[in-house]
């Protein structure tokens, strides 16, 4: 039985961190986990060995052309060469895979091939945000974002900077194979299996590092406490600060509310309950603070977009087909 294939397209010179992500998180044998794992192919313009920015030499084994028999392509990023002129032969791959319903991702400034190729007209879509006026000022029609760390707009993904390529291999993953697996593998990398917050935090002065260093222990505490009611003002009291200065300082660094954190939280919590326990809806509900399994199928639907119910139906028969590692 094959896997799901990815086929990274890469050109010469590409950011080596960038190309490592998809290779260390599609290309090492996880079967272990999930049998069988993801098949990885390296497309570039003609097979051969190709030199990165570091001057590591890639060996890619397929062409542009492999790019229309895989499942998703990711689009490494681009030297600046790359980003003024896509080659053309990449741009035509990646109008053909948009027309046969591939699900396309760009990492950082691979964004570039892709507005190239007019995939991201009036679409919402988001690159490194070093890049983000060059970016606008060319691709007008883009809906560009440069906040997030990645924008899934369904058939195509695309990311910020080197380091959300992890967030977002670690994200298809979870899409793939569900919450559980995608933890798993963020544990082996000793990574978090989800980054809090966009760009933002990035972008900053030196201080807001500190003040994430304040936030930590909240956040933490929070974490321990899902399954019961927490308030913004509670959570400003923890922080020992007020009410107001908690909120600005919680948005400036994360990038979203206290609330919108929490109920982040709480999905994700729901979501490894569900894959991993034969846990009773409302006995969820009640372990990740949503008191009820009224609000749990509530607020899951409108972040997950499908019911708690089909969410485990899926990825626990996913799970029962995996091997059961001897390790």
């Amino acid at each position: 039985m094959s896997g799901h294939v990815i086929g990274l397209a890469v050109t010469a010179r590409s950011p080596v961190f960038e190309l490592a992500i998809p290779c260390e998180v599609f290309g090492t044998d996880r079967s272990d986990i999930v049998d069988p794992w993801y098949e990885l192919r390296l497309c570039a313009a003609e097979p051969g060995p190709l030199p990165s920015s570091a001057g590591v030499s890639l060996h890619a084994s397929y062409e542009y052309e492999d790019l229309l028999d895989v499942d998703t392509v990711i689009v490494a990023g681009l030297a600046r060469y790359a980003q003024l002129a896509p080659p053309p032969d990449l741009i035509a791959v990646l109008r053909e895979a948009a027309r046969r319903g591939k699900r396309i991702v760009s990492l950082c400034t691979g964004a570039y091939a892709l507005a190239a190729a007019g995939l991201l007209d009036g679409r919402r879509a988001t690159t490194h945000w070093m890049n983000a006026n060059d970016f606008a000022h060319r691709f007008p029609r883009v809906r560009l974002d440069p906040a997030p760390l990645y924008i899934d707009d369904g058939d195509i993904i695309t990311t910020a900077g080197s380091g959300a390529a992890i967030d977002v291999c670690l994200h298809l993953v979870r899409v793939d194979h569900g919450a559980a697996v995608a933890n798993e593998i963020a544990r082996r990398m000793v990574v978090p299996p989800h980054r809090e917050g966009g760009q933002a935090q990035y972008t900053k002065p030196v201080v807001s590092a500190e003040k994430s260093d304040d936030l930590a222990p909240v956040l933490r505490w929070a974490r321990e406490r899902l399954h019961q009611p927490i308030t913004v003002p509670e959570l400003a009291r923890v922080a020992h600060l007020s009410e107001r200065t908690f909120a600005r300082r919680f948005r400036d660094t994360l990038g979203i509310t206290p609330l919108q954190w929490l109920l982040q939280q709480r999905i994700r919590l729901a979501q490894e309950l569900l894959e991993t326990t034969d846990k009773p809806i409302e006995e969820i509900a009640r372990s990740t603070g949503f008191g009820n399994g009224v609000n749990l199928r509530y607020h899951f639907g409108r972040v997950a977009g499908v019911s708690p119910q089909s969410y485990r139906h899926v990825f626990r028969f996913r799970a029962a087909r995996q091997p059961v590692s001897s390790a």
